[in-house]
């Protein structure tokens, strides 16, 4: 069963030997994450320039539980947006967010800026570093 909620910055930190990449790397069979996130961190390392075909076989291995997203979470990420505004959270971030909301489990992210808004949404944020 999974004990928190995946972002793609905790996820793309621990590939890339980042800091926080230990705490990730020691708790990701207990991960689960939004098949959005997913897309950003695809994304993420197309842009970098790695081909699929590697891609696919860095990720695929990975022992997270990848959640769908459907139209409650969708919904709950669209209504999170006022009160994420003001850190900056973007629409995979509010996924994220409104996953961990949803579930009753924490988010990791090693984006900073979460904890401001950690009480508006009422879900706990851990910092990766």
């Amino acid at each position: 069963m999974s004990e928190f909620i995946l972002d793609a910055s905790a996820l793309i930190a621990m590939i890339r030997s980042e800091p926080g990449a230990d705490k990730v790397s020691a708790a990701i069979s207990d991960a689960r994450m939004s098949v959005i996130n997913y897309s950003e961190v695809v994304s993420y390392f197309v842009h970098a320039g790695m081909n699929s075909r590697d891609i696919d076989a860095m990720l695929d291995p990975l022992p997270i539980e990848w959640i769908p997203a459907d139209k409650e979470l969708a919904n709950l990420a669209g209504r999170l947006r006022k009160s994420t505004a003001s850190a900056g959270l973007s629409l995979g971030d509010r996924f994220c967010m409104a996953l961990a909301k949803r579930d009753g489990l924490a988010a990791w992210t090693a984006d900073k800026g979460w904890k401001a808004i950690e009480s508006d949404v009422e879900v706990e944020v851990v910092i990766i570093r």
